[in-house]
This record gives structure tokens, C-alpha cells and sequence, in this order.
């Protein structure tokens, strides 16, 4: 059993192809098959090599390793063997420079693995040109000679290539080749109904990983649309999944792409990681963000990324939530230091930074017991000064536990941030 991926480089690897990838990667890995990346670069003009290395690395970082790999642009002396085949056995003629084969006229049935029988006429299809007349072969010549070559038994591709199937199905019966078993995936639909867009999620796989998605989630999301892993189950590793698959499981109806949904499910990923493999995850942001250095004390970047980690649902949120740990001057929004700041609290914030002062261990408990000694002695509500604080020590108005938060700023810069806030 034999499958293969087959991207042009004539762009970046975007979700749908992606998917694609998974759905073949799945079955052979769930049937101990064979998987085939097979790139299809035969239009020089619009290949581009950042495509091809984007989409080899957007493989690899996805973890949909490859068995064989092809680059039909190396491939061009068989073509134009088996088109000169056919001219030899009177199924193709010649059009200037071009080779185009004769379509007879019949039925032609598919049997699709997803969506059953499917009956095409022939005589709807005009005469294939095989090989253009600048010498290089069509999308669908070139295909179907590969596949046959390649040994592919089952290909499993996106719904939009269905009708590209009868017009194959005549180049192999020409060549003598046994079609392979076809599967065609639903196409995925934006929450309106419509194509995916750029607005709506139709980006490449690099973009996603830029906006700080970890590949494990990204592969989980992709396997739900048109697949389900088992009742009630949407969390699962590939390794699991693979088990369970199955193409015929796989839905007629179109999927949904909800980016809602694939945040969740991107969360749920990061909340699983351990804390090593998400604080190595993070350590590439950091740097680029000149957050860190390249010695830096891990056990302190740990207790931060334990602190946030229920709270991503990207690597990029950690970004957002933490940055005040690793500032040195904050900066707070105006609307922030209206609504909290404006009211002039420096005699709670110095009483605050005194009673800190004391304090020989700073621990989340020592100072929620000072921070409450303040409170009673100046006979204030604790909620009066709570987001005040907060605001002041982050630079945002919402985040984890307070006395856990400056716990782990730690005392000086605790009360360095208390004092600055009214000087």
C-alpha cells in the first residue's frame, strides 16, 4: 500500500494541503504503507525554491516524515518516453510541437473510497494534451505516469481534483497502467459557508507556526475536519490517532474551519506539554524578543512558564502575558492608568513597599499577609487596591494570581515598581 503527497512549489504549503498531507500520511502510517512526497514543479517558470524548502520544512516541523521523495523536474526524459509510446501506438497525435491523446468516446466509472460510485461520460472530454509544446508535460500526463511508475495504490487528494479524474483514468487505460484506488477529500469551508480565505484561515502552515501554533495542535485541528478520532474525543496525539483511522470514516460533507476552534484545541496541546518542552518551545521567542540572553537562569523561566501555561493558547500569548517579567520599564496603557491610577493611592503604595520591606522570606503567602495588614490598618478595601497594584507591577489589568505574580518578580523589583508608580 502505497500513498503520496504531491504539492507544486508554485506557493507556500498552505492548511488544505496540509491536510492533505495528514489524510495520506494517516493511512499509510495506520495500513504499515509506503508515503511518497512527490514534488510537482514541472511549470519552471512559477516553482520557486523558497516554495519547495517552505513546504519540506512545514513537513518535517508537522512530523509527516517522508518515505520517497521526487521532484518531477528531474523527471522529464520519462515523460516524453511514454508520450512518444503512444504516438507510436496510433492513441496520441501530434499538434505542432504538442502530443495530445485521442479520448474515445464511453462511460467511465470511478469508485471512490469517501463518496461511493461516481459515473462520468466521455464524450464531455475533449482530446488531453500529454506534452506542451515547449517540451514539458501537463499536470494530469505527468501525474498519472508518476503514480503508475511509483507504485501508488490509493490517491488521496482534495474534492476540487475530481474532475480531474476521468481524464486520468483514460491516460492509464492508454498506457496500460491499473488505476490506483481514489479518495477525495471534502473541501474545507470558512464559517460562512464560502472558500477559505486569507481573512478566514487560508494561510500557509509557516504562518501559523509564526503566530505561535505548536505543531501538535495544528495536526490534531486538521485531522477533525472531515474525521473524527472516536466519540467524544477531539484531543488526541497523532500516534493515537493513527491508530483509529480510517479513509472511509472520512465525511462527504465539507468541514468548517473555526480559527475559535483551533485556539482551543492548540491550548489544550500546550497545557498537555511538559513544562521542559514548552520552556524550549519558548526560548526561541524570548530571544528574538532580546528577552533573554543566551545564558540565562532556566529554573526562573520555568517558574514563569508554569505560572502562565493554562493561559496560552499560543506560544506568542506567553509574549503578551509575561513580558513584564522580563522588562525593565513597563508600559502601562493610558486607558489602564485612568481607570486605576489616576486616583493619587502613593500613601497605600509606600505603606504597601514599607511592609514588604520587613518581610525576610517573599513568598506568595508572606506577601498576601502583608498586602493584607495594609488593608486593615488602613481601612481600605483589599478590591480598592488589588487592580491598582496589579496595573502597577505588570502593566495590565488582568493575569494570574497577584501574590504569585509578585512572588515571582520578587521583592526588590516589587517594591522598585511600587515606588516609581507616583514618583
Amino acid at each position: 500500500m502505497k500513498v503520496r503527497f504531491a504539492p507544486s512549489p508554485t506557493g507556500y504549503l498552505h492548511i488544505g494541503g496540509a491536510r492533505t498531507a495528514l489524510f495520506n500520511w494517516m493511512y499509510a502510517r495506520s495500513q504499515k504503507g509506503m508515503f511518497v512526497l512527490r514534488i510537482e514543479d514541472t511549470d519552471l517558470e512559477r516553482s520557486k525554491k523558497e516554495y519547495l524548502d517552505e513546504i519540506v520544512d512545514s513537513m518535517k516541523w508537522l512530523g509527516l516524515s517522508w518515505d520517497e521523495f521526487y521532484l518531477q523536474s528531474e523527471r522529464f526524459d520519462i515523460y516524453r518516453q511514454h508520450a512518444q509510446k503512444l504516438l507510436d501506438e496510433g492513441k496520441a497525435y501530434k499538434d505542432g510541437e504538442a502530443v495530445i491523446l485521442k479520448i474515445p468516446a464511453r462511460e467511465i466509472k470511478l469508485y471512490d473510497l469517501i463518496r461511493g460510485e461516481i459515473v462520468f461520460d466521455s464524450e464531455t472530454i475533449k482530446d488531453q494534451v500529454l506534452m506542451k509544446s515547449d517540451g514539458s508535460p501537463t499536470y494530469s500526463f505527468a501525474c498519472v505516469v508518476d503514480d503508475a511508475l511509483m507504485e501508488i495504490t490509493h490517491v488521496i487528494r482534495g474534492e476540487d481534483h475530481i474532475s480531474n479524474t476521468p481524464k486520468q483514468m483514460m491516460i492509464y487505460e492508454a498506457l496500460g497502467f491499473k488505476a490506483p484506488k481514489f479518495a477525495h477529500l471534502p473541501l474545507i469551508m470558512d464559517a460562512e459557508g464560502g472558500r477559505m480565505s486569507k481573512r478566514t484561515g487560508a494561510v500557509a502552515v509557516t504562518e501559523y507556526r509564526n503566530l505561535g501554533f505548536v505543531a501538535d495542535g495544528i495536526v490534531n485541528y486538521l485531522m477533525l475536519l472531515g474525521w473524527s478520532p472516536g466519540p467524544n474525543q477531539e484531543i488526541v496525539s497523532l500516534e493515537k490517532a493513527v491508530q483509529n483511522f480510517s479513509i472511509k470514516k472520512v465525511n462527504k460533507a465539507a468541514a468548517v474551519f473555526s480559527m475559535d476552534k483551533l485556539l482551543w484545541v492548540n491550548s489544550q496541546h500546550i497545557k498537555n506539554m511538559s513544562l521542559d518542552r514548552l520552556t524550549d518551545s519558548l526560548i526561541p521567542l524570548l530571544r528574538q524578543k532580546n528577552f533573554i540572553g543566551e545564558s540565562f537562569d532556566r529554573p526562573a523561566l520555568e517558574k514563569v512558564v508554569a505560572l502562565f501555561k493554562g493561559r496560552l493558547s499560543t506560544l506568542n500569548d506567553f509574549i503578551d502575558w509575561a513580558d513584564f517579567v522580563f522588562l525593565e520599564q513597563l508600559v502601562i496603557r493610558q486607558e489602564d492608568k485612568q481607570k486605576y491610577l489616576s486616583q493619587n493611592r502613593k500613601k497605600e503604595f509606600e505603606t504597601l513597599a514599607q511592609e514588604f520591606e520587613k518581610l525576610t522570606e517573599f513568598t506568595p503567602q508572606s506577601a498576601e499577609s502583608a498586602f493584607r495588614d495594609v488593608v486593615a490598618r488602613l481601612s481600605i478595601s483589599s478590591s480598592d487596591l488589588v487592580h491598582p497594584v496589579r496595573v502597577a507591577l505588570t502593566g495590565k489589568s488582568v493575569g494570574p494570581g497577584l501574590f504569585e505574580t509578585m512572588s515571582l518578580l520578587g521583592k526588590e523589583r516589587t517594591i522598585k515598581r511600587l515606588q516609581e508608580t507616583f514618583s
